[in-house]
């Protein structure tokens, strides 16, 4: 897995880079980490937890503007959407 930074700014870069993801670990699921669904989200999750270390580390300021909400309905939609 490439460890370089990818972001997204919009909407379509991050369905483009969920669906780069998707790609990847099809094709190279040895190469992750966190390469099951339990795994990818208990890594999502703690990283969530000490992300202002990233933005610190990269230094880059830490965004005030992520809409949480969104990102929850987001993971709950995807459970049962087909």
């Amino acid at each position: 897995m490439d460890r370089g930074y990818n972001s997204a700014s919009t909407k379509d870069e991050l369905i483009k880079l969920i669906y780069s993801l998707v790609s990847e670990i099809k094709s190279n699921p040895n190469k992750w980490e966190s390469n099951d669904l339990p795994s990818f989200l208990e890594a999502m999750a703690s990283w969530m937890e000490d992300m202002e270390g990233f933005y610190e580390n990269m230094n880059k300021p830490y965004p005030d503007d992520v809409n949480w909400s969104v990102l929850g309905d987001i993971l709950m939609a995807a459970r049962v959407y087909e």
